[in-house]
């Protein structure tokens, strides 16, 4: 949780951009002439704001003079905080119905009383978790969006924003969502804006349009460089201040970083490392709110320019060797190997290497770590000769931070193009697999172990199919859908018959765009007559159905409660012996031992009175298995109850290197894999999911795949390799001189000990028992022989996983 990353805009016109999480609090400084405007995301959640005196409230002048807290100066009855400022607001609802801005006393017992310890506890570090309920205005989710704006006449003040709401429960209530605010600063026309810093800054400089600043960083110092306007390169280099204090260069080395880390660039995570020549580490990314930059180009040089006619042209060669040269004596170069930020290039199929506008927007940084002191020097790219700069170079700003701070690693990703980058971030099961394993890497924004230290991925996936295994599946995505046309929604979105979905039942289904092709594929669960459950992979899903429901008018709402539900997956012949006994049940909901397959129900750990669960016979591995999920602070102590009840069964933690073994054997598909935009249901080998015949509904993609013939159509078939060797994703399958099938999927398979593969087929060489080849190198000089074969290859007649 947390709020998110701020984002300047492009232009000093624009305003500062904040998102708001469920359950979290903002604080702005506004000044006379200001406004502020909120929106919900989801278009279903209020919220509530307070207007104080500017820059505390008179809790902090009362505590400067008694020598309290604010926070206990607060406590002492209402005379700390005189009164609430926001009668000189006015507020705009651009909202379908009349908003609440003030209170009625029902709603002010309500929002003073209903507080989440979450919530409270960033209310009470603002000093204001005392403020009498009655100065809260609330901005019901009907009067979304809305404007707050502060007149001219009116004094600075401190704006609190809320996002109300509580834990939510287990079966989806009282849901608290994001907000997203935009602030528009009178005060700042004519002037830029950078990111909120990340923490007090020990140093910081501007590194203006074409030139290049020269800096020192201490070890275990951070080092933010920030892309202000977007769309602008900056070549980084840096040197060993030890080494070069005694007569040695010794520098960052883009090559040695490459070949040692196996990537092509460094990332947060586990291959996050620049080198110097030496092969020792030198830098560590810590954040990227960009994914896209370039360590093959040298940086720009005279010579580049000339070549293009422009002559006499900055570059950041020559800046590079006049500052560092100038400053500490470090000899010049015809052209710098760099660390290009923010520069977008890429290899196309033919070997050009090509170059288009970055992707960075404004504000967007990258956070770096010393691990020894260095000299550095950034430059703001002088090109405006092609799209490097997008055409219009402007500046660079360098922040540097005291080592004694302490960042957490995240890849920024966005849903939409146009909203505020999301970190990655740790589930809430991180602290008991973080105790178990360091290899991580982030899939769909947070942070999953691959394999776990003292087992290794072969012997996870032997404990899944022989024992029992828990995985963190925290990063599905969860959406709670709600209302009179809830069903009607899924109905249409979903390929598979929702109307015959009981309470209590879980299906599985392809969600389709218009052409037929599969957009997510995903669970629902049916929790009530009007409330379902979507689980998914694509965080996109959800904005995909809001903007369904919008367009059709149908009344229910989308609701985004992943990071409110988090879940782990209990796996393996094993698994109902070691669950069983730790659920309780009431009388109105089946027990885990009779719990049929793709039925969920929900229970409590250890007794009435422990912790809310849902349990679902559900999994990804082709075993007997269960899904567990609860609220994410209650996760230390599920993981830890299953743990202790799996040691006598030899329970394994479970990784992503693993899971893939397990569901390449039970035939699962895989976003990105087996299907894409591209592919039907159908060609996804999930034509079970198209009830076309029994569903008379329409659905979205029905017309599409209605058009295709059976015969025509691409199959999902299986591969056994002839061969130990490996075989990969996107690997070509042949039948003579000319491919006719491609592999989605491919593993090396301890239960068949050979490698096996999923593939997508011609219809004409589909058939089980065909022999084809798997081309490899040019897809002609080495061939691997394979045969056709049917899917699961692991208990195919789906026996185990329903025992």
């Amino acid at each position: 949780m947390g709020l998110a990353v701020e984002i300047p805009a492009a232009t000093p016109s624009q305003p500062y951009r904040y998102r708001i999480a469920g359950l979290e609090v903002l604080a702005l400084d506004l000044s006379p002439g200001d406004s502020v405007q909120v929106s919900s995301v989801d278009g279903a959640q209020s919220c509530e704001w307070l207007a104080l005196k500017a820059r505390g409230d008179e809790a902090a002048d009362a505590a400067q003079q008694s020598g309290e807290s604010p926070r206990e100066a607060v406590k002492g009855a209402g005379t700390t905080i005189e009164a609430s400022l926001a009668h000189f607001a006015s507020v705009v609802s651009q909202g379908d119905h009349a908003f609440a801005s003030q209170p009625q006393a029902s709603e002010a017992q309500e929002m003073s009383g209903n507080r989440s310890p979450h919530t409270q506890a960033r209310l009470e570090a603002l000093g204001v978790a005392h403020c009498p309920p009655a100065y809260w205005q609330r901005l019901s989710a009907a009067g979304l969006p809305a404007e707050i704006r502060w007149p001219l006449e009116a004094p600075a003040a401190r704006l609190i924003l809320l996002a109300p709401g509580s834990d939510m429960t287990i079966e989806g209530e009282r849901l608290a969502t994001e907000l997203e605010v935009s602030h528009f600063c009178t005060g700042l026309v004519g002037l830029e804006h950078l990111p909120v810093p990340l923490a007090p800054i020990r140093q910081e400089t501007r590194v203006a349009a074409g030139t290049v600043e020269v800096y020192e960083v201490k070890q275990g110092e951070w080092i933010q460089i920030i892309d202000v306007a977007g769309r602008q390169c900056s070549d980084f280099v840096a040197f060993d201040a030890t080494a070069w204090a005694r007569g040695e260069e010794l520098g960052l080395d883009a090559g040695a970083t490459r070949s040692l880390s196996g990537h092509c660039m460094p990332n947060p995570g586990l291959y996050s490392v620049f080198f110097d020549q030496h092969l020792h580490p030198m830098l560590e990314v810590i954040q990227d709110t960009v994914g896209r930059h370039d360590s093959f180009m040298l940086a720009c040089s005279p010579q580049y320019y000339e070549h293009h006619g422009y002559f006499g042209h900055d570059s950041c060669t020559v800046n590079f060797n006049n500052a560092l040269s100038a400053s500490h004596g470090i000899r010049q170069r015809a052209s710098w190997p760099a660390i290009n930020f923010f520069f977008n290039t890429w290899v196309q199929p033919c070997g050009t290497l090509a170059v288009d506008e970055p992707w960075s927007r404004p504000g967007d940084y990258v956070l770096l770590r010393a691990d020894r002191d260095l000299i550095c020097a950034s430059s703001a790219c002088p090109d405006d000769i092609d799209a490097a700069n997008g055409w219009v170079p402007t500046d660079i700003h360098v922040r540097i931070y005291a080592a004694e701070h302490d960042f957490p690693r995240g890849i920024a990703y966005r849903n939409r193009p146009e909203e505020l980058p999301r970190m990655t971030l740790p589930t809430a099961f991180h602290p008991c697999t973080s105790a178990l394993t360091k290899q991580y890497i982030d899939y769909h924004g947070y942070w999953l172990a691959t394999h776990y230290e003292g087992w290794g991925a072969k012997a996870e996936y032997l404990a899944c199919r022989e024992r029992v295994a828990v995985m963190d599946l925290s990063a599905l995505r969860k959406f709670e859908v709600a209302g009179p046309d809830a069903e009607r929604l899924l109905q249409y979105a979903l390929t598979r018959n929702v109307r015959r979905l009981s309470i209590g039942e879980v299906v599985y289904s392809a969600m389709c765009q218009e052409t037929g092709g599969m957009l997510d594929d995903g669970t629902l669960f049916r929790m009530g007559e009007q409330t379902f459950r979507w689980i998914c992979g694509d965080p996109a899903s959800g904005q995909w159905l809001r903007d369904l429901a919008e367009q059709q008018g149908y009344r229910v709402t989308v609701r985004d409660s992943t990071h409110q539900l988090h879940n782990i997956a209990l796996q393996g012949p094993k698994s109902r012996e070691v669950l069983a006994p730790l659920i309780w049940n009431a009388r109105t909901q089946p027990e885990v031992e009779t719990l049929g397959w793709f039925r969920f129900m929900v229970g409590r750990l250890a007794g009435p009175n422990g912790i809310p669960l849902m349990v679902s016979r559900t999994g990804y591995t082709g075993e007997l298995g269960y899904e567990v999920w609860c609220h994410p602070h209650d996760a230390p102590a599920v993981w830890e109850a299953i743990w202790a009840a799996g040691e006598p069964h030899g329970i394994a933690p479970l990784g992503l290197d693993a899971l893939d073994m397990l569901r390449i054997e039970a035939g699962l598909i895989f976003a990105g894999h087996e299907f894409c935009p591209q592919t039907s249901p159908y060609e996804a080998g999930i034509g079970f999911t198209v009830p076309m015949k029994s569903k008379e509904d329409d659905f979205i993609g029905r017309a599409a795949m209605q058009r295709e013939t059976p015969e025509s159509r691409h199959r999902i078939m299986g591969l056994r390799v002839d061969s130990s060797e490996l075989v990969s994703h996107g690997d070509l399958v042949y039948h003579g001189r000319y491919p006719v099938g491609v592999i989605t999927s491919a593993t090396r398979s301890p239960l068949l000990n050979q490698s096996i593969a999923m593939c997508r087929l011609a219809p004409d060489f589909s058939s089980p028992g065909t022999q084809l080849e798997i081309g490899q190198l040019d897809g002609h000089q080495k061939r691997l022989v394979a045969e056709v074969v049917t899917l699961p290859f692991h208990d195919p007649e789906r026996l185990k996983v329903r025992s």
